[in-house]
């Protein structure tokens, strides 16, 4: 889907990703410094610009951060010991270090959260056994004779 903005809706859009602030980015788009605020909220509800800003957030976003898979991958293969992290000796000499054991049950410990494998609910325990005593109790008076 194309979206199609005028020059000064594109240049807001542009300022806005870089900086967030509405008002600035009015200005610097070419919208008198007087309206700039009011102009800047009602470019941000605008819904071509909104999708606009939208997008390129997320494409950022995909760039710079992690999925969800990528994460779980990594922490397998550093349970597994085939993530490797670099190291150079003082002579300057390049060599690959597999994860310590801690770092191992660090990433077993996250991926175990992940999975709710130590949640209490799913540890086997012994039952325990309660004892209601839900029979009513009949209240007799004893008469002397």
């Amino acid at each position: 889907m194309t979206i199609l903005l005028n020059e000064k809706q594109q240049l807001f859009a542009d300022y806005y990703i870089e900086t967030l602030n509405a008002t600035q980015s009015a200005i610097k788009a070419g919208y008198s410094e007087k309206t700039a605020y009011s102009q800047g909220q009602r470019l941000l509800k605008h819904v071509e610009i909104k999708d606009y800003i939208e997008g390129i957030m997320e494409k950022k976003d995909s760039e710079r951060i992690a999925s969800q898979d990528e994460i779980l991958e990594i922490l397998t293969k550093i349970i597994r010991g085939e993530e490797t992290e670099e190291l150079y000796t003082m002579s300057g000499d390049k060599i690959n270090k597999k994860p310590k054991i801690s770092d191992r049950l660090k990433a077993i410990e996250l991926l175990g959260k992940r999975y709710n494998l130590f949640d209490k609910d799913n540890i086997d325990t012994i039952p325990r056994v309660v004892i209601v005593n839900d029979i009513p109790r009949e209240n007799k008076v004893f008469e002397s004779q």
